[in-house]
């Protein structure tokens, strides 16, 4: 069976971790995995979404304990390949929150662009109940959560609810288990009522902005408005807004 899944469903690429059996912990085959397939659905023009999600019960159980967890080395760990491929991805990465996630389920929730869970996921930073901490995942866990809230959940280990992370900032919906495809449907149908580049574009400025001074961010913001005003893409969305319909977008 492999360890992970991958479907294009009309405009949506489907990625699904698939060691039910293992709650779906980040083994080297699901990280291989889950990058190969990210891979894949940037290279293809087809797609304009990727979406994560996980087979069985739970969405992610983390690291994988029994082949001994995450392992120090000079070079890059696969999982934070992973990570960066989301947070640096031309599209957006929606994460389906299926069920639990713990540890690094939870960063790996943290690091895609849009998220919604089923209302009867539970989530924790376990780390420090087995004497390790959530270092990778800090790094993209910290600037949703906040440090405050960050200190708290790292320290305690506590469990939250998916309305909890909600309600913090780390995760954007939470629904019943039954609607949660008609919610991913509702955002991926939302995200294509937008033009390609812009959604891209726009991304890039929400991960951008925030690490650049004041001056910086208004040059590069000023740049960027003057390029996509100029675009082919603009003057289509335009002129739909003009005369009333939807805009037919170039992919």
């Amino acid at each position: 069976m492999s360890a992970t899944l991958y479907e294009v469903r009309g405009a949506a690429a489907w990625i699904t971790l698939n060691q039910p059996d293992r709650r779906n912990a980040l083994s080297d085959a699901i990280i291989d995995g889950l990058l190969n397939g990210l891979r894949n659905a940037i290279a293809d023009d087809a797609v304009r979404v990727i979406v994560i999600t996980g087979a069985g019960s739970a969405f992610c159980a983390g690291a994988d304990l029994k082949s001994g967890g995450m392992k120090a080395s000079d070079e890059e760990n696969p999982f934070v390949s992973v990570m960066k491929t989301i947070w640096e991805s031309p599209k957006p990465v929606i994460g389906r929150i299926n069920g639990h996630a713990f540890g690094g389920g939870v960063g790996l929730a943290a690091a895609c662009d849009l998220t919604v869970a089923a209302d009867t996921a539970m989530l924790s930073f376990s780390e420090v109940r087995i004497g390790v901490i959530p270092a990778m995942i800090s790094v993209v866990v910290i600037p949703k959560l906040g440090v405050q809230n960050t200190m708290w959940l790292f320290l305690t280990g506590e469990r939250f609810t998916a309305q909890r992370a909600v309600d913090l900032g780390l995760l954007h919906r939470a629904v019943a288990a039954d609607k949660l495809d008609a919610a991913v449907q509702e955002i991926i149908d939302l995200v294509q009522l937008g033009g390609p580049n812009a959604v891209r574009e726009a991304k890039q400025l929400v991960r951008r902005i925030p690490e650049m001074s004041m001056d910086d961010g208004f040059r590069y913001a000023s740049k960027k408005i003057g390029e996509l005003f100029a675009s082919p893409e603009a003057a289509e969305g335009m002129q739909a807004f003009v005369e009333k319909r939807k805009p037919k977008w170039a992919e």
